[in-house]
């Protein structure tokens, strides 16, 4: 989340928001001729953009700029906000030629965003500039070490490739030289983990320029991660109750009109298609219409109810170009969605036992730094259907069951789902960076929109409330931060490869095979190291390779009927007898024992 939202992060922001102005000042004095764009505070620093024109910075010269901005900050330089008139602005910012802020001041002024006409300035030493501020008090407030210029880039004048392509120097910055440093490191560990390298790496999904951007193509070892997950999912959702069902994946434009997608979620959407005559068809976004359909396809009545329908189905968004990245943001994904349809009276149970659901998976899977967001409406906006009771009991109903079940949550005006109130889960990456990778909504106006009835206790037609729960996200969304978060190295029960067996001598290779074909009748997943590399060698491809168990075969292991077993995130080895090894891997994948994690003993009985 941008710290420029969160009120507790006011201090960093100011002093990000002040170093943007000591750059700029900095670099003033190395080219007095620049023209300034913006320099805002950002995640983790800030950065400020600049019309080098035909004498460009280099990236050798960022140590020079830093020397020159310790100084400024050494001068205690007092932040001094100040207002002046459209005309006096512009005479104040001709004068150095800077024509962006002229630009952007005449917008403002045009728009009626200056408030009184007024356009707001802040001067530190000579260093003037257009901005609202906040900014710290002085220079001098900003610790040694805590900040440091980290990359130059290409960035176009407000974002449009129509306008002229400007210089962007971003720093980072913190509070203090010890936070600077840990972000540092957590960077580094980022990008050794990054789910884009590591895919490629370890063979786990692809993304082909004929296919076409944002839809991977899932290659065998990362099927193995999807096949899973859903494999999990679908026996803890049959435990729960839930009936699974299969829907097209695409629709005639009908029922998005019903819905309420079209208009209101039309922009995230691909474009129709023209069949029959003309009638439009579209990729569906989500599953939710067509479960509708399943529901309303027989009468109901308050005996079959809650009902519980779940699928893993194709799903297809027109995310933006810019916004693709790798599987955390793609156009085509396979949903863990169900819908459940129950009474008034049901809701806080159905609802409360998802929330465990959610807890059960998050919890197994060791998946921390989570923030529960409840997302509410806002009654300044036109994106929300049915009336404002409806919306306040229903987020007091959301609300309730949250702190009933002791969860700490924040809540977030505006990021209700059209139809009502939900709950994000938010999951944060190496970088602090926020992603919802979970939703669970309370639906109180579908139900009408679609007609949708069950025959009460009294004998008359009622409408249903429906909960939209995906507790594991989409496959590609949910696998990107599990890559991040083990490293890719996953535990025995996901991994493409489950063990590594691992020859020492020639005469040992039919034992391998004979292991190798025990294991594929116990549906563990292996393979034989037959290259001619040396020992050592072989052992490091399969720690390269995060495969999680290594089996040593030598002439011991022959003789005795046994294995070395060698784990990934353990030092230690240990021989055991092969009949008790393939066991325990068979308890290990009926019960997705977590050992990519030293503290998870092998369970051998």
């Amino acid at each position: 989340m941008s710290t420029s939202t969160r009120p507790e992060r006011d201090k960093l922001y100011k002093l990000r928001h002040s170093l943007a102005h000591i750059l700029a000042q900095a670099v003033l004095q190395i080219r007095p001729q620049a023209k300034m764009g913006f320099g805002p505070p950002i995640d983790a620093g800030f950065y400020y953009d600049f019309d080098f024109g035909t004498e460009p910075i280099m990236a050798d010269e960022l140590k020079d700029i830093e020397k020159r901005m310790q100084k400024i900050i050494k001068e205690k330089q007092e932040f001094e906000a100040f207002a002046k008139s459209f005309d006096e602005a512009v005479e104040l910012l001709g004068a150095s030629d800077q024509t962006y802020k002229v630009e952007y001041a005449r917008e403002l002024v045009d728009s009626g965003k200056a408030e009184d006409g007024k356009l707001g300035f802040y001067k530190n030493g000579p260093f003037v500039d257009m901005c609202e501020g906040p900014h710290l008090e002085h220079t001098g407030q900003i610790q040694k070490g805590s900040y440091s210029l980290d990359t130059i880039a290409g960035s176009y004048w407000r974002g449009s490739e129509k306008n002229p392509m400007l210089t962007r120097i971003y720093g980072l910055a913190f509070e203090c030289a010890d936070d600077l440093k840990d972000y540092k490191k957590r960077r580094e560990l980022a990008r050794q983990r990054d789910h884009r390298k590591l895919g490629r790496e370890l063979n786990l999904y692809t993304i082909d320029e004929e296919v076409g951007v944002g839809l991977p193509l899932w290659l065998p070892k990362g099927t193995v991660i999807r096949d899973g997950l859903e494999q999990w999912a679908r026996e803890e959702e049959f435990k729960a109750g839930y009936q699974r069902v299969s829907t097209p994946s695409i629709t005639r434009s009908q029922l998005y009109y019903r819905s309420g997608h079209l208009p209101y979620f039309a922009a995230d959407m691909f474009p129709p298609m023209k069949v029959d005559d003309g009638e439009e068809y579209y990729l569906r976004p989500m599953n939710c219409p067509h479960h509708h359909k399943v529901y309303a396809s027989e009468s109901r009545s308050y005996r079959d109810l809650p009902l519980r329908l779940a699928e893993y189905g194709d799903d297809f968004r027109y995310e933006r170009h810019g916004s693709l990245s790798g599987l955390l943001r793609v156009r085509a994904m396979c949903m863990n969605d169900a819908h459940v349809y129950c009474e008034n009276d049901q809701v806080e149970a159905e609802f409360t036992a998802i929330m465990k659901m959610y807890q059960m998976y998050y919890t197994h899977l060791r998946i921390g730094d989570l923030r529960v967001r409840l997302s509410l409406h806002d009654d300044t906006k036109d994106k929300f259907v049915g009336d404002e009771e409806e919306w306040i009991r229903s987020e007091a109903i959301v609300r309730d069951i949250l702190k009933n079940n002791n969860i700490d949550f924040e809540e977030a005006p505006g990021e209700a789902a059209f139809y009502g109130p939900k709950i994000d889960i938010q999951l944060s990456n190496l970088l602090g960076r926020e992603e919802t990778v979970s939703t669970c909504q309370l639906d109180f106006a579908i139900a009408e929109r679609f007609d949708l009835t069950y025959i009460g206790r009294d004998g008359e037609d009622k409408r249903p409330y429906i909960i939209h729960r995906a507790p594991l996200s989409t496959h590609e969304r949910i696998v990107s931060f599990l890559i991040e978060s083990y490293g890719a190295a996953f535990p025995t029960w996901l991994a493409p490869v489950q063990v590594q067996l691992i020859p020492v001598a020639d005469h040992v290779y039919e034992y391998a095979e004979e292991i190798k074909a025990l294991m594929t009748s116990k549906l563990i997943r292996s393979e034989i190291d037959t290259s001619s590399d040396s020992f050592n060698k072989k052992i490091r491809k399969a720690v390269t390779s995060k495969t999680p168990n290594m089996w040593i075969l030598g002439g011991n292991e022959l003789e005795g009927r046994s294995v070395t077993w060698r784990r990934y995130s353990v030092k230690e080895q240990e021989t055991m007898a092969l009949d008790t090894a393939i066991d325990t891997v068979v308890r290990m994948n009926a019960n997705r024992v977590m050992d990519n994690f030293a503290d998870v003993a092998l369970p051998v009985e």
